[in-house]
C-alpha cells in the first residue's frame, strides 16, 4: 500500500501537465495590475494634454476678445473667466472632453500690464490658470488597503499678449 501511494507521489510529481496553468495563474495578477497603471497613465495623460490646449484656446481667445487698453482704463479680466472656464471644459463641439473623474476646478484670468517703451506704451498681458484634479478609479481599493487618495492636482498656466477686438 506504502509502495503504491510511492509510486503514485512520484508521477504526480513528474506530471507537467498542469503546469502552465499554474504559472498563469500566477502572473495574472501582476499583468492585470500593469495594464491598470498604463491605462490610468496614459489617461492621466491625455487629460492634462486637453487642459494645456484648453487653457491656451482661452487665453488666445482673451487676448483678442478682451479690450487691448485694459492697462490703460484700468480693467480686469474677471468677467470673462465663466466664458473661459467654458472653453478649457468643452470641445468644439460642446461635449466634454474629460472622463468623469477628472474635473476643471477653477480658472482665473488675470492681466498684468508692462511698460516696455515701446511707440504704443503699456502692453498687456493676459495669463489664463487652469486648476485641474484627476481622481484615481482605484481608490476604493485604496480606502480597502488602508491608504487614502485624494487624487492629482495640476495647475496649467498660459499667457498671451492682448491685441484687442
Amino acid at each position: 500500500m506504502i509502495r503504491a501511494l510511492a509510486r503514485h507521489a512520484a508521477r504526480f510529481r513528474a506530471d507537467q501537465s498542469g503546469a502552465a496553468l499554474v504559472e498563469f495563474a500566477l502572473i495574472l495578477p501582476s499583468a492585470l495590475v500593469l495594464l491598470g497603471v498604463s491605462v490610468e497613465g496614459a489617461r492621466t495623460f491625455w487629460s492634462y494634454q486637453t487642459t494645456v490646449t484648453g487653457v491656451r484656446d482661452a487665453a488666445r481667445f482673451v487676448s483678442r476678445a478682451a479690450d487691448s487698453d485694459l492697462c490703460a482704463t484700468g480693467g480686469s479680466l474677471a468677467a470673462w473667466e465663466p466664458r473661459l472656464l467654458d472653453i478649457v471644459r468643452t470641445t468644439a463641439t460642446g461635449a466634454t472632453p474629460f472622463p468623469v473623474d477628472v474635473s476643471v476646478d477653477a480658472v482665473t484670468a488675470d492681466l498684468a500690464c508692462h511698460d516696455l517703451g515701446l511707440r504704443g506704451g503699456t502692453v498687456g498681458v493676459a495669463t489664463v490658470t487652469a486648476t485641474l484634479t484627476i481622481r484615481h478609479p482605484f481608490r476604493t481599493l485604496f480606502s480597502l488597503a488602508g491608504g487614502t487618495s485624494g487624487g492629482i492636482t495640476a495647475t496649467v498656466r498660459d499667457s498671451a499678449r492682448l491685441i484687442g477686438a
